[in-house]
Order: structure tokens, then C-alpha cells, then sequence
């Protein structure tokens, strides 16, 4: 249960209430962020309270983006906030759902380890999730644990009753509750509610959990008068009610937080004192960035799942970070693949941009719409990235264009054809049960000398996260090659090709793993921040003198 020596691990417990999506994963990821800079070793887990054992196989659409850990777990898109503010790679264990739990539970049952007890949600599912935040203590002074959903859904009661349990038994001063919740700005009547963050609270309180602390999301500015109405009735202190409202920027959150002394107040509440106080110059300087860039240009994101952008969020923060370290903003404009319907259609529609990005994805629907847009890049000179299903669509693109195979694909979306460029990998032959079955998780990238990608990571070999089943057919390379695809990234075994160029493009590059994964904003990856500089060269090619110094890349 400890931390470093005999000092005890802290828990920080956000719930939320009234609605979802109010924002509990980056609040919980900037308050981690102020503790960082106060020297704490901190980690941030999640609990999902839905039956799936992970979100590998449910829709984009439903669900948004499943991000990748080092380790290969497939997780909820806050993990992706999480690691992005405080800058530390996370795990299996920071991402907990209600399958796991419960598929632990029966699995111990099976194997009679309940010795013959009656199995029932307290203690034994509790219990489960009591352990399930233990197991990241070690390794921490101060664990962060968001409770998903809404307090009032039958699915978050469990959770929500561990975590009551989980605070009585450790003592009251190592961990504390803060709860999200809204308060509407009403137009018709001209003011704010605080009706539904009393409720909220009033429900919260009747399972046993009172909040130490309530960061109020609101449109508008929160006045004294309005903060100690909420303080009094939702009986915390003044100085706990904490505003969180609409900013242009996520990055300025830790600072808004911080000027209200959010930090401040959960560490004397956890009683951490003697620690430093935060240094949020660099953090500052990151936010100054996104909000007066000295430039801006213009990306075109096409993909599947466009209709709902968090299908895209860590390709999305990418891009800014990106911009971060060349000091431009970045205007993303998401388009669906199935509008790329002829090359006409295609040059009308990117005709404006500076730089053309295809994400991943999976399935057959929209792919000849990227591969005419990925031709329209590579024959106008316009930048391009490929990633993931990108750099597969570009290898078709480019067999049936330049090396005169008219009827190749890739053996997922027409497995008949007679030149798989993109085949099943050997490894995935067999492979019947689709949840966490493919590669998954980071894997080593050699870089061939003298390449593009070399030079633009600066180090022979790097770290990738990976995401898919498919790869590049080996009996194509030679053909590759000989047309002017450089195969400039490969396993270190040799029988993965990982990134393909074009050296004679001005940008070209496709890779099959997932870049925007370790992208942070006070280091972006060194692929998005090379990108982001070629689309600056394609709008202005003598770009003035403006520049500031350059932010660090990620290693």
C-alpha cells in the first residue's frame, strides 16, 4: 500500500454527476499534471463501468478512440489524456472495466479459490476492485482513480461503494473525493443553476461518499455569491468549489486550476506538506503556443469515422503538438473518405490544404477514397501521412499507380484478389477470437541509414506502438524498391517493413504503427513535429524569421 520508503500512498477518487462527458478525464489529468510539477510520482487509473473486458472490439462510433498501451492493452481514450499531461506511459492496470472485474470474480470461482462461499457483489466484486487500485501503489506517491460514468447509473454503484469502503479502510487523510458536476447557465432566465450540482451531490452523499472538493463545469464565470450558495448546500468548504469552465485549449486547465489553488488544496487535505511548489513556466510557454501561433496551416484528416472525432483524438492532439514545436496553429478539417470520388472530386477538395493525413482504421467501407486522395498527394507534392490503415492504403495506391498492378488490394477487403500487396500476418493465421488478438502494444522500428525517418529521429532504432493485423506483403518489396518506395523502417528481424518514403516527394510517409500515441505536448513525436514543418514549407517555402526556438521532440 506504501509508495517510495514508509510514506503512504495517496488516493485522489473523481466522480462525476448530473451528465457524462463533462470532462473528468482531463480534470483528473491536470490536477495530475499540478502534482507532477510538484515532484510527486503520480499515476492515473480509469474504471469503466460497461461489461465489455476492453473496447478492442467495440465501434468507433460508440465508443471513440482505443488507445494503446506500451504493454498492449486496449484502453478508454482518457488514458491517452492521462498520459499526455503528466508525461508518464501507462499500462494494463490503469484501465479497469466492469468485464474485467467480473470475469476476474467468476474465473476465482471456477477455480474454488471463494472456497465454496456464496459470490456476491460485496464483498468479492468489491473486493476486486479494491485490488485493482492497490496493485499501483508501489510505484506511486499519489493515485489518481476516475470512476466512469454518472453518479445515479446502476453500473457505477459498485465502484462507487469500493471506493467508499477503500477510503475507510486506509484513513480519511490518505484519500479524498472530488466530484464533477454541472452547473447549466439557463438563457432564458439570465443565470446559472445550482440545483443539479446539489442533487448531485445529495445523491453521492446517500451511498456514503462526501466530496471534499467539487470542480464545477460551467459556460460562464462563477460568481462568490454563486460558490458559497454551492459550498453551503453541498456542505464543503468555500475554497473547495473549484471552476472549471469552457477554454480554448485543454493545456490551460492545470493553470486555471492551479490559480484557484486546486493542487494546493488537495495536498494539505491528503497532508502532503514540505513539497515544492509547482514550476508551470515551460507548461506556460506550451500554452502560449497553441494560443497565439505564429502561423497557421491547414491539414485535411480523411477517414472512416469522421462523424465523431474522438474516434481520432490522440491523431487530433498530435497534430497540435505538432504545431507546438514549429510554432504554427493547425487547422484540422476532418473529412470522410467516401467523398474522394474521382480525381476531379479530389483536387476540388483538397485544393486549400497544406498536408493530408490518413488515420487508421478497419474494414472495406471508404478505402478507394483514400487511395484517390493519397494519389493526389503523392503526384502533386502535397505531404503526406500515412498511419496504420494509411500506410497500407498508400502501399495499394502506389502498386496500382506507379508498379502497374491494377488489381491489387489487401487481403482483408478482397481476399481473392491476385496481388495482395497487404496480407494477414503469419502470426494472426489462426486467430479466431477477436478481443486483444492482434499486434498489439510497442515494438522496436530499425531505421535504414540515411533515410527520412533516421533523420527526422535522430536515433537508429525506436519504440512503436502497434495496433493492427495486417502488414506489408513481403513478396512486393523487391518491386517496391526498384519503383522508388523506400522501405525505411523495419523489425529488427527484418520481417515487418514499418515505414515506407518517397525521398523523391518533399514529405511521404506511411507507417504501420500509431505515432500520435506517444505524442505529449511538451514533447511532440518527432514524425508529427516533422510533418506539421513540411505542411509550413508547402504553404510559405521562405518562411520569415519569426520562429522560436524549438520545442523537444519525444525520444
Amino acid at each position: 500500500m506504501s509508495g517510495s520508503g514508509s510514506q503512504q500512498t495517496r488516493y485522489i477518487f473523481v466522480t462525476g454527476g448530473v451528465v457524462s462527458s463533462l470532462g473528468k478525464g482531463i480534470a483528473a489529468a491536470s490536477l495530475g499534471r499540478l502534482l507532477v510539477e510538484r515532484g510527486m510520482r503520480v499515476t492515473i487509473m480509469k474504471f469503466d463501468p460497461y461489461l465489455n473486458v476492453d473496447p478492442g472490439t467495440m465501434s468507433p462510433f460508440q465508443h471513440g478512440e482505443v488507445f494503446v498501451t506500451d504493454d498492449g492493452a486496449e484502453t478508454d481514450l482518457d488514458l491517452g489524456h492521462y498520459e499526455r499531461f503528466i508525461d508518464r506511459s501507462l499500462a494494463q492496470a490503469n484501465n479497469i472495466t466492469t468485464g474485467r472485474i467480473y470475469l476476474s470474480v467468476i474465473t476465482k470461482e471456477r477455480r474454488g479459490e471463494y472456497l465454496g462461499s456464496t459470490v456476491q457483489v460485496i464483498p468479492h466484486v468489491t473486493d476486486e476492485i479494491k485490488a485493482a487500485m492497490k496493485r499501483l501503489a508501489p510505484e506511486s506517491d499519489v493515485v489518481i482513480v476516475e470512476i466512469g460514468g454518472t453518479v445515479g447509473d446502476i453500473e457505477s454503484l459498485p465502484f462507487l461503494e469500493a471506493i467508499r469502503q477503500f477510503r475507510h479502510e486506509i484513513g480519511r487523510e490518505n484519500a479524498i473525493f472530488i466530484h464533477l458536476t454541472l452547473v447549466p447557465f439557463i438563457a432564458a432566465a439570465g443565470e446559472v443553476k445550482t440545483k443539479p450540482t446539489q442533487h448531485s451531490v445529495r445523491e453521492l452523499m446517500e451511498i456514503g461518499i462526501q466530496p471534499d472538493i467539487l470542480i464545477c463545469r460551467t459556460e460562464r464565470a462563477l460568481s462568490e455569491e454563486v460558490k458559497r450558495k454551492i459550498a453551503l448546500f453541498c456542505n464543503v468548504e468555500f475554497g473547495a468549489v473549484i471552476e472549471s469552465r469552457d477554454v480554448p485549449t485543454i493545456y490551460q486547465i492545470p493553470l486555471l486550476f492551479h490559480e484557484q489553488g486546486l493542487d494546493e488544496r488537495a495536498m494539505h487535505k491528503l497532508a502532503l506538506l514540505g513539497r515544492r511548489a509547482p514550476d508551470l513556466s515551460r507548461w506556460r510557454q506550451m500554452v502560449e503556443r497553441v494560443l497565439h501561433p505564429h502561423g497557421r496551416v491547414k491539414i485535411a484528416v480523411i477517414g472512416k469515422y469522421t462523424g465523431l472525432i474522438d474516434s481520432y483524438k490522440s491523431v487530433q492532439e498530435a497534430l497540435i503538438h505538432g504545431g507546438i514545436a514549429n510554432d504554427v496553429g493547425v487547422e484540422v478539417s476532418w473529412l470522410a473518405s467516401d467523398l474522394f470520388i474521382s480525381r476531379e472530386k479530389t483536387r476540388e477538395l483538397l485544393g486549400e490544404f497544406h498536408g493530408v493525413l490518413v488515420p487508421g482504421g478497419f474494414g472495406v467501407r471508404g478505402v478507394e477514397g483514400m487511395l484517390e486522395a493519397i494519389r493526389y498527394a503523392r503526384e502533386s507534392g502535397l505531404p503526406f501521412f500515412g498511419i496504420c490503415l494509411g500506410m497500407q492504403t498508400a502501399i495499394i495506391e502506389f502498386a496500382r499507380n506507379v508498379m502497374g498492378l491494377s488489381d491489387s488490394h489487401s487481403s482483408e477487403f478482397a481476399p481473392e484478389c491476385a496481388n495482395a500487396v497487404i496480407s494477414l500476418m503469419e502470426g494472426q493465421q489462426h486467430v479466431t477470437d477477436m478481443g486483444g488478438t492482434m499486434r498489439l502494444g510497442a515494438y522496436p522500428c530499425r531505421l535504414g541509414p540515411g533515410t527520412q525517418a533516421a533523420s527526422i529521429y535522430g536515433v537508429p532504432q525506436v519504440s512503436e506502438r502497434h495496433r493492427h493485423r495486417y502488414e506489408v506483403n513481403n513478396k512486393y518489396r523487391d518491386q517496391f524498391v526498384e519503383h522508388g518506395l523506400n522501405l525505411s523502417g523495419l523489425s529488427p528481424d527484418g520481417s515487418l517493413v514499418e515505414i515506407v518514403e518517397l525521398q523523391t516527394h518533399p514529405w511521404y510517409i506511411g507507417c504501420q504503427f500509431h505515432p500520435e500515441l506517444q505524442s505529449r505536448p511538451t514533447r511532440p513525436h518527432p514524425l508529427f513535429a516533422s510533418f506539421i514543418g513540411a505542411a509550413v514549407q508547402a504553404k510559405s517555402p521562405a518562411r520569415g524569421s519569426r520562429k522560436r526556438a524549438p520545442v523537444e521532440t519525444a525520444e
